[in-house]
């Protein structure tokens, strides 16, 4: 795979993973990685935007997360607090609610949460803009992952319109590419 240049505007958009799902991540690759915390997003990566509900795979995917000893937040720009304690609940996290990604402080108050630091904690989400610069920013190891709805808030899709020229540019050139299944 090709590399960028880390001064590079285009490094803090690049994702160090890019995947299909959030489900198809093995935690112990995450863990021989040497990651112990994950900061994940909430809407259109762990459930489509608005949905309360959680699929039996993905509660599957965070036992295995678990049972690897890596311990997770969930960090979301949502204001709906309510709905995120639910989720977060059924998951068995913690979260923090209209963090403002892609500032840094968010980052910083998950990781504080899940007791780790820059170099045991990625970032998951499907977001460039949001979780990928946020995480980057952060020093942080970060995934991509794609959204699991093309329903979005406003503001998102207006933002998708430019994430998905860059996502192509970085997978055409060789910058990353997109994993579909378990590896």
């Amino acid at each position: 795979m090709a590399s960028i240049n880390r001064n590079s505007w285009l490094s803090h958009l690049c994702p160090d993973e890019y995947y299909e799902r959030v489900e198809a991540i093995a935690p112990e690759r995450l863990w021989e990685r040497g990651i112990r915390g994950l900061i994940l997003d909430l809407d259109n990566t762990l459930v489509k935007y608005h949905e309360h509900h959680v699929n039996s795979e993905l509660l599957r995917w965070f036992d295995r997360v678990k049972s690897q000893g890596i311990t997770c937040c969930i960090l979301s720009n949502n204001h709906r607090r309510r709905r995120i304690n639910r989720i977060a609940d059924k998951l068995g996290v913690q979260f923090v609610a209209r963090a403002g990604k892609p500032r840094r402080r968010p980052f910083l108050t998950a990781m504080h949460m899940l007791n780790t630091d820059r170099h045991s904690t990625a970032v998951i989400g499907d977001q460039v803009f949001t979780d990928v610069l946020g995480g980057k920013r952060s020093g942080l190891y970060t995934v991509l992952i794609q959204p699991r709805s093309s329903r979005d808030f406003i503001g998102t899709r207006v933002m998708r319109c430019f994430e998905t020229g860059i996502v192509r540019y970085l997978t055409t050139r060789g910058y990353v590419r997109l994993v579909t299944g378990h590896e």
